[in-house]
């Protein structure tokens, strides 16, 4: 037998906060329908669960604020342990309530306060992949921004790594790069050699605040974002943030990886 309230226990952290700010603001009544929990937590699927639990509430008598206290004291037993989303792109899956590559980007992006680390594979259609980033680098002004991006000598191109690291440079400061102020930028320069140890840069992942972690599969592109099916994993976790961004800085502080040189 499920006890009273185990589906709720299992939703997404942003959508177990949404529903306790409405049953404790009176969005919602105390036994909402199916229909009325998709309308105030903007659900897709999954509604029927919820709307189960709450009456299996109702009936040991705790409803409304009661319930949304209760909802309150098992998100804190959650958060003792860094609370885990998962982030999907591509076909919706019924029941599944996973949140949105795009708007997780654009969530973390547009709340950025201290710090921006980004590594990525591949990017597409620079000024929409960077907007977002972009404005808020010139709203808040001690933001510190740190792309990791990967130059990539195509096959049979011979051309010499320094050309080719200008070449990049040229197009992505002229043309890829949407505001004024400027990121700092870096690469891999094993991509570029002719010979000797080769190697790319392939993490896909997002620190911000020194606190939110998104590690992905997707890259910056529309087609990951929107058509491929990509898989992440998102956390507030000071000790892994703080993990990520030591190991990427430790690269760049023994020129493992170089910035890329202004225009």
């Amino acid at each position: 037998m499920t006890a009273p309230g185990a589906h709720i226990t299992t939703i997404p952290a942003h959508i177990r906060r949404r529903l306790a700010a409405a049953l404790e603001n009176g969005l919602l009544p105390e036994t909402p329908t199916p229909i009325t929990l998709e309308s105030v937590l903007g659900l897709r699927h999954g509604a029927e669960q919820i709307t189960s639990d709450l009456e299996a509430l109702a009936r040991l008598g705790i409803r409304g604020k009661a319930a949304s206290g209760w909802i309150r004291t098992i998100e804190q037993a959650i958060d003792s342990a860094p609370a885990i989303d998962l982030v999907w792109s591509g076909p919706e899956v019924l029941g599944l309530h996973a949140r949105d590559t795009s708007r997780v980007y654009e969530e973390l992006l547009r709340n950025a306060q201290l710090s921006v680390w980004i590594s990525t594979y591949a990017y597409f259609d620079g000024p929409r992949a960077f907007a977002d980033l972009a404005h808020r680098l010139e709203t808040m002004a001690d933001l510190r921004v740190a792309l990791l991006l990967n130059i990539q000598r195509t096959r049979g191109d011979t051309t010499d790594p320094e050309h080719l690291v200008r070449r990049f440079a040229d197009r992505f400061w002229g043309t890829d790069w949407p505001g004024a102020t400027r990121p700092d930028v870096y690469y891999d320069p094993r991509s570029l050699e002719l010979d000797g140890p080769t190697g790319v840069l392939h993490a896909k992942a997002l620190v911000v605040d020194d606190e939110s972690v998104f590690i992905t599969s997707a890259n910056l592109t529309e087609a990951a974002f929107d058509r491929n099916i990509e898989l992440g994993l998102l956390t507030r976790d000071r000790r892994l943030a703080a993990s990520i961004t030591t190991h990427f800085q430790t690269l760049i502080d023994t020129k493992l990886l170089r910035p890329l040189p202004s225009a």
